[in-house]
């Protein structure tokens, strides 16, 4: 079947292997996504038809590099690496780097985007570089100085959210990151609310704000929005309104 059926059953088999970390599920639904992905955009495109036996075409090697095929495996590998780094599962990377590399060799398409994963950052300049950053911290288990714990957290979780909203797994992303924020933020109430600002003030709020049972993305704004002030963070009337607008339940 090589229609939207087909595409959104390869789908909920990757976000299955991105939600759950799962390393060997991810290797083997990477190909037939790619797969799907490009055939449906031919399709749109009108440079393919639909095939006589309905069965979505192979790759070949040269469609393997092409620009569009390549930006959606980076998507999706850069994708699990960020539910991995939540995770702190350093193997299931490295499980699909070896996977992937039996498939086609060590040049995969995608293999870039696991260089914000790997490669030392000392300056970062872009929102996959800012995710890179943190997320080798958390994959090397290097917590920040319980100082400066709270607003590492908070910057991480904004740019996680940000991320992953230009994905095509930000659902997926979303869930660990909501456990993340989670996670970091009951620490921060039982360990570290000396170093937050304004402790009187903050602390009831980051309290109300953990009261919320539901792990979603209003939850990760929330937290964002209410918390700025206790890490010292000023958002600007751009960024509060994004936040506002995410941390909104209807």
């Amino acid at each position: 079947m090589t229609d939207n059926a087909e595409l959104i059953r390869r789908k909920q088999a990757i976000n299955l292997a991105v939600v759950h970390t799962d390393a060997e599920a991810f290797v083997a639904a990477f190909p037939g996504w790619l797969e799907i992905t490009a055939f449906i955009s031919a399709l749109r495109a009108g440079t393919a038809e639909p095939p006589a036996d309905g069965v979505t075409p192979k790759l070949t090697p040269q469609q393997l590099k092409s620009g569009g095929v390549l930006h959606v495996a980076r998507d999706a590998l850069f994708s699990f690496c960020m539910t991995a780094s939540l995770k702190g599962d350093k193997a299931a990377i490295d499980k699909v780097d070896a996977g992937l590399k039996q498939l086609y060799g060590d040049d995969f398409p995608g293999a870039v985007a696991l260089w914000s994963f790997r490669s030392p950052i000392a300056e970062p300049m872009s929102l996959e570089d800012h995710v890179g950053q943190a997320a080798q911290k958390m994959l090397n288990d290097e917590p920040p100085p319980p100082p400066m714990r709270a607003a590492e957290n908070w910057t991480t979780g904004l740019r996680f959210l940000e991320k992953a909203r230009k994905s095509n797994f930000p659902q997926e992303i979303i869930y660990p990151l909501a456990l993340w924020t989670r996670g970091k933020w009951s620490e921060t109430l039982e360990k570290g609310v000396a170093f937050l600002h304004h402790i009187e003030d903050n602390v009831p709020v980051l309290r109300e704000a953990l009261d919320e049972p539901r792990n979603d993305e209003p939850f990760i704004a929330n937290i964002l929005l209410k918390m700025a002030p206790a890490v010292d963070r000023e958002l600007n009337d751009e960024a509060q309104g994004f936040l506002k607008s995410l941390a909104r339940r209807g």
